[in-house]
């Protein structure tokens, strides 16, 4: 394979969302990459003009690297579908499924996939008896957000109010989820392979957004330390739940493991971090994968799709 056989690329960045700072930087990150391995590559900043930039450019295919609303949630995905441009990652339905919590924890739920016990939360809720459902503590989430944006732990049944009101300020639509204490670990997802496992370690009370981008003390574990069997096991469970929500191409599975080694599966990511310090490049590392080819295989992927736009 050559570069040429790409064509012109549109690597698209930042856009709207509340991730758009962390997208701008995994986006020149890849371009960087493409650049490097002698791809026509183009980064393009999707604002509102994005249709219009995509047409006056002439491109042959698109590596999104948009986290957050308006680029992982399916809405770019079929942008490009309406388009005829091939472009990376899951399709307009897993896409939408995967960033939406609620759904995918519905769908996990119905394929035997475990995920924590959940409860939807609005402003009429009886807030004890969630506390009384789900235990304490518990964790509430934006149901439509990423990088840990408006995610609170909750550790007495007083703060329950708060917490709601706080995730409310980024969705609509919000749930408390059971809290699992134990370990935390990513899979992450190229093509059909899963990469080594990474254990998760920080100081804070759970890997949020400052423990993702902030501080200099979290600490990743890959390999994981779990013994083959078990890495295996959860890694054949990781691609399950990443295929029952219409994931496709690469992405990212989150789970808790307890103190009895059961894995609990948290959310999937269609379009994760991608610095050469995020997570997925990690996994790739230990595999044996630099940054610049994982990028040139993420893109290699929407060559190998016969009659769709999606890779």
């Amino acid at each position: 394979m050559k570069s040429d056989d790409f064509g012109k690329v549109a690597v698209l960045m930042g856009g709207q969302s509340a991730e758009r700072e962390v997208s701008l930087k995994s986006g020149q990150a890849v371009l960087n990459a493409l650049l490097n391995k002698g791809v026509d590559a183009h980064g393009i900043d999707a604002d509102e003009n994005i249709i219009k930039k995509l047409l006056a450019g002439n491109y042959d295919r698109v590596f999104i690297v948009l986290h957050g609303r308006g680029g992982e949630d399916g809405v770019m995905q079929g942008v490009l579908e309406n388009l005829g441009l091939p472009y990376t990652g899951s399709n307009v339905l897993g896409s939408a499924l995967s960033m939406d919590k609620l759904r995918t924890k519905q769908v996990w739920s119905s394929q035997g996939v475990p995920t924590p016990a959940f409860r939807m939360m609005d402003e009429e809720t009886d807030f004890d008896e969630v506390c009384d459902e789900l235990g304490l503590p518990l964790i509430v989430k934006p149901v439509h957000e990423g990088s840990s944006f408006g995610m609170s732990k909750v550790d007495h049944a007083d703060a329950l109010p708060d917490a709601y009101k706080a995730a409310s300020g980024f969705d609509d639509l919000v749930i408390a989820e059971q809290w699992i204490e134990g370990e935390e670990y990513t899979a992450a997802i190229l093509g059909y392979d899963v990469l080594p496992l990474i254990r998760l370690e920080t100081a804070r009370e759970f890997y949020d957004y400052e423990a993702k981008y902030v501080a200099d003390d979290t600490l990743y574990h890959c390999p994981s330390g779990l013994d083959k069997v078990t890495e295996n096991e959860f890694k054949q469970i990781a691609l399950t739940a990443f295929e029952s929500a219409g994931a496709t191409g690469w992405g990212r599975v989150d789970f808790m493991c307890d103190s009895e080694n059961n894995p609990w599966f948290i959310e999937v990511n269609t379009v994760p971090g991608m610095t050469d310090h995020s997570l997925v490049p990690k996994a790739a590392a230990e595999a044996g994968i630099g940054f610049e080819d994982l990028v040139w295989q993420i893109l290699a992927l929407t060559l190998e799709v016969n009659g769709n736009a999606h890779a």
